[in-house]
This record gives structure tokens, sequence and C-alpha cells, in this order.
């Protein structure tokens, strides 16, 4: 009978160890596997967003390129069209290495071009109008190099330059869409196979929960029944015989094997009822730096220093004695450190019938620590957002005050001043005096015109009545020619596709607040003189782009948070286009002008 536990635990212990092997591999190879496809994946994104970025990069040039040649069109000066001419080639030959790297691939551009087939047709589709815009362009410098005076030649192939570059801008579209459609095919493809990975590996822990560490928890509780079952009987048999007393002893021996092992592995302590130390194993002591201890020191005393921990300690025992109890307890070491632990306090019965509660611990500070740093994280950042919400809320507030200022300061000294003249000149007029009363007629009239440009003024600040009439392209065409009569700065606008759609009356606004913003951005602070709003469209995208020949601004210093010293003319813009689910792209460097561009979708 005596051997019979000892075969049952060696027969479970093998079997665990077995299965803890399975367990561990198959984690160990999902986490290899998923480290591998996920590193790959993230190899693909980065090959990727550069080749987006290469892309986007060509509409510039294309631009650029159309920019460039009508300035050298109109160029006069001698020097003017060399320095053009040199700035046309160089953007020739990005432009074509450009083309280049993105059909076969490139080292110095840092990707390789495996583009899908339906990339590589539109390709195909776009290189002739490439081809032919790169011909023109080099048949235009020739001209002009040349100072050839075919007027006629000149205006053929600036006209071939300017329509295959726009040929290539709405294909180069395309493309964009798609390689940004197929990266988020990717992405998708990702998702899938991670969430496939981590219910594997949760199936692998649930399995081995049920299949190790529950049977392991029963089969180490059935074990130590069963070894004090076997003590129990070993002392009643030596009383009758020495072969009974040889069996006791050799179980004995067992039980203290086991018992030293958990006092290596395990945080183990024996106690009584009332809380008394019977038994402390190894690792138990040295967590709590007690070696030295009182047989009947309280568990209380050992595992804490504070008075209110010791009186939870003590009536957690008090009330669960009996029945057992699982949970965590906070504690402290002697050097005043915290410690939490995950106890189950399980009764049992000793020797001649004395009951005893075995504590089996886990040290889950570490865990706990990580549980508290990302509770005060995640308050942090709450209250960051809070107080960046709180600094935009102010701002907003701030300049709706400031403009309800200027606008009443404009009517009271403008058009209020004006219509006091107005009343006073009438007042004076004399019907018989005619030559007098003709004479203030015509400051009258003039007094008039000035009051009625003063009213369209003020109403043009705030809504202009040709986007509500007309739409947003007739909107912007009257704000580009007032800001350029105003200004006596070189404002233009093209509608390269002839858009005349009506939009959303919200959609509308937010377009014209953005553009306006950004134009008079270009206007205050980057010096140009010339502005290009060029609109363009495809079926599904409408795309707004402010170009201006300014001193441009360092991207990295760009704020990209509001605070109390402004940048808020750049949050407006991106909470306007986040409104109308828009996408807002800003490119600027020093002393190459800034180009702001907005698209928003149609459908």
């Amino acid at each position: 009978m005596t051997g019979t536990p000892r075969s049952l635990d060696q027969e479970t212990f093998n079997r665990l160890r077995r299965l803890y092997l399975i367990a561990l591999g198959a984690i160990a190879i999902s986490l290899i596997a998923s480290q591998l496809i996920i590193r790959k994946y993230l190899n693909d994104q980065e090959n990727d967003s550069r080749l987006v970025n290469v892309a986007g990069r060509q509409r510039m040039l294309s631009q650029k390129l159309s920019k460039e040649v009508l300035q050298l069109a109109e160029a006069t000066r001698q020097a003017e069209i060399i320095s053009l001419s040199d700035t046309i080639q160089n953007t020739l030959t990005l432009w074509e290495s450009a083309n280049q790297a993105l059909q076969a691939g490139d080292e110095n551009f840092g990707f390789t071009a495996e583009n899908s087939p339906v990339v590589e047709e539109m390709f195909s589709e776009i290189n002739p109008h490439f081809e032919n815009a790169v011909q023109a362009a080099q048949n235009f410098l020739l001209l002009k190099s040349e100072n050839s005076s075919d007027t006629t030649s000149i205006a053929l192939e600036v006209s071939a330059v300017q329509n295959n570059a726009k040929n290539f801008l709405v294909k180069m579209d395309e493309i964009v869409n798609q390689y940004d459609f197929e990266a988020k095919e990717k992405v998708n493809s990702l998702r899938r196979l991670e969430l496939l990975i981590t219910l594997f590996t949760m199936l692998v822990l649930v399995g081995e929960f049920l299949i190790i560490f529950w049977p392991s928890a029963k089969a180490m509780k059935q074990s130590i029944h069963e070894l004090m079952d076997a003590e129990k009987k070993a002392i009643q048999m030596a009383k009758n015989a020495d072969l009974l007393s040889q069996s006791k002893e050799k179980t004995v021996r067992e039980l203290r094997a086991l018992s030293q092992a958990m006092d290596q592995v395990l945080l183990f302590a024996r106690i009584t009822p009332e809380g008394y130390i019977t038994h402390m194993g190894e690792k138990f002591s040295r967590l709590y730096k007690y070696h030295n201890f009182n047989i009947n020191a309280k568990i209380s005393d050992v595992l804490s220093t504070q008075e209110n921990e010791k009186n939870t300690i003590d009536r957690i025992i008090a009330e669960n004695k009996k029945a057992g109890w699982e949970g965590e307890l906070k504690t402290s070491s002697r050097t005043g450190e915290d410690i939490w632990l995950d106890v189950s306090m399980t009764p049992f019965n000793s020797d001649e019938d004395k009951q005893e509660l075995i504590l089996i611990c886990l040290d889950i500070t570490k865990r706990k620590e990580v549980m508290e740093e990302v509770e005060r994280l995640t308050k942090e950042s709450f209250e960051e957002k809070m107080q960046q919400q709180k600094i935009v809320s102010r701002q907003i507030i701030e300049n709706q005050e400031n403009e309800q200022n200027r606008i009443a300061k404009d009517i009271h000294d403008g058009i209020g001043q004006m219509l006091t003249g107005l009343k006073y000149l009438l007042e004076s007029v004399d019907p018989s005096d005619p030559e007098k009363a003709e004479i203030k007629i015509i400051k009258l009239k003039e007094l008039t015109s000035n009051i009625i440009k003063g009213v369209r003024t003020a109403t043009f600040n705030l809504t202009p009545p040709e986007l509500k009439d007309y739409g947003i392209v007739p909107a912007l065409t009257e704000l580009t020619q007032e800001l350029s009569k105003l200004t006596g700065k070189e404002i233009v606008l093209f509608n390269k596709s002839d858009f005349n759609q009506r939009l959303d009356s919200l959609v509308e606004i937010n377009l014209y607040r953005i553009t306006q913003e950004a134009i008079n951005n270009a206007i205050k602070y980057a010096e140009s003189t010339h502005i290009i709003v060029t609109i363009s469209h495809s079926q599904n995208l409408l795309s707004i782009i402010v170009d201006d020949n300014g001193k441009g601004f360092d991207k990295a210093k760009l704020k990209s948070k509001p605070d109390e010293e402004g940048g808020m003319g750049l949050t407006f813009m991106k909470e306007r286009v986040k409104y109308i689910n828009g996408r807002l792209f800003i490119n600027s460097s020093i002393n190459e002008g800034t180009k702001v561009t907005l698209n928003v979708p149609l459908a």
C-alpha cells in the first residue's frame, strides 16, 4: 500500500513532463512562425510605403514640369531662360529615374518593384503619356536653347507637355490608389494570419490549462492526501510489526522528499488554524528574508510589518480555515518592499487528526507593477488629450471672439461712419440751390458706392454668395481674383478637369475655408509671388492643390499639436478635413516653396 502513491506520482510526473514539453514546443513554434511572418509583412509594408512615396512624388514632378515649362515659355531674359532650362532638365532626370525605378526597381531608392499585373498594365497605359511629355519637353528645351522664333512650334510643344502631364497625373493617381489598395490587402491578410496564430496560441494555452495545470493541481492535492493517509496508516501499523514500521519509514522519507521539493520550488508553508507557523519553505524564507523564526511565530508577522495588513491576513485565516481560500494578498517585507501573492489556502488533517492549513503561493508582484503602470499611462494619456482639447476649445472661442470684434469694428469704423456721413450729406442737400445740390448728389453717389463696397467686403469675408449660389469652383475663382487684386500677388486658379459638381453645403464651406487658410498662409508667411490653386477630380476623388513659390519651412519644426503660443491654423485645417472625411498633405522645403494637397471623396 505504501508503494502505490509513489508509483502513481511518478507516472503522473512523467505524463505531465511530456505534456509540458509538447505545449511549450507548440507555443514556441507559433511565436517563431508569427515573428517570421510578421517581419516579412513589415518588410513588404516598408517597401510598399517607399513605392507609394516615389509614386506620389511622380505626380508632384509632373505638375512641377508643367509649371516650369509655362514659366520658361513666358521667360524673356537670357539668364532666366538658362536657369529654368537647367531646372527643367533636372526635373526630367528625376522624373525619368523614378519612373524607371517604379517599374524595374532601384537600390538607390531603397525598394524593389514587384508590381502586380494590374499595376504593370497601368504602367503600360501611362508610359506613352510619359514618353510623349519627356520628348515634348526635350524638344521645347532645344527650341528655347536655339532662341527659336517659331512661336507656333513652341506653343505646340508646351501644349503637348501640358496635355501628356495632365494625362500622366490622372493615371499616376490611379496607380497610387492601386498601390494603396494592394497595401491594405496585405495588411488585411496579415490581420487574418495574426488572428489565426493568436487563436492557435489561445487554444494551446487553454488546452495546457485543461490538460496540465488543472489536473496537476488536482493530482497534487490527491497525492498530498494519499501521502498523509499513508503516513497515518504506517504509524498505526508500526505499533504491531517491524515490517509495518519499515513501511512507515519509507513513506515518511517520500513525504519529506516531496516537502523538500515543494520548499525549493514553491512558496510553501504549513500553519495551524490559529495562524501559527508549523513549517515554512526555503523559497518562502528567502523572499521575506526571514531565516531564523520562532516555530510558533504567526504567519501574519512574517508576511507583513504593517498592522492593517496583519489584521487582514488574520481575518482571512479565521474566516476560511475550514473551507479554504484562494485570492490575491498584499504583503510587505522587512525592508518595506510591497509583495503581492496569489494565495491558495487548503485545510487538511495531519497526524492524530490534528488540523492544519497548507499555503501555496505565487509571487505576482511584477505583474501587479505592470498593471499599475498601464493604468497610470492610460490616465496620463487621457489627461493629456483632455488638456489638448481644452486648448483647442479655448483658441476656437478666442478666434470667434476676435472675428466678431473685427467684424463689429469694420462695421462701426467703416460702414457706420460712411452711413453717418451719408445722413448728414442728405440733410445738407438744398433743393433751392441746384448747383450745390448736384455736387452733393455726386458725392452721395460716391459715398453710396463705398458703402456697397464695404458691405460686399464684409459679407465676402463671412460667407461668399458665390459658394451658396454656384458652388465651390466659382467661390474659389472669386476668392483668388479678389485676393490677387488686394495683395498684388499672382494668384491663379486652374480647373484642370473642368470640375463643376455641387457638393453638400457643409463639405463646400469646409473646402472653401481650408483653401482660404492655405492661401492666406502663403500670403502672410511664405513671402511668395506666385500662388497656383489647382482643382482636379476623378470618379471618386476631388483634389485641391495650393502651390506657392515662397520660402518654405522645415517640416520637422511644424507644430503637430496646438498650444498657448498658436499652431491653430493647421489644427483648424486638420479638424475640418477630418469632419468631411478627407486627407490633407503638406510638403515643403526651405527655399523651395510649399504644396498643400486636399483630397476629398466624391462618393
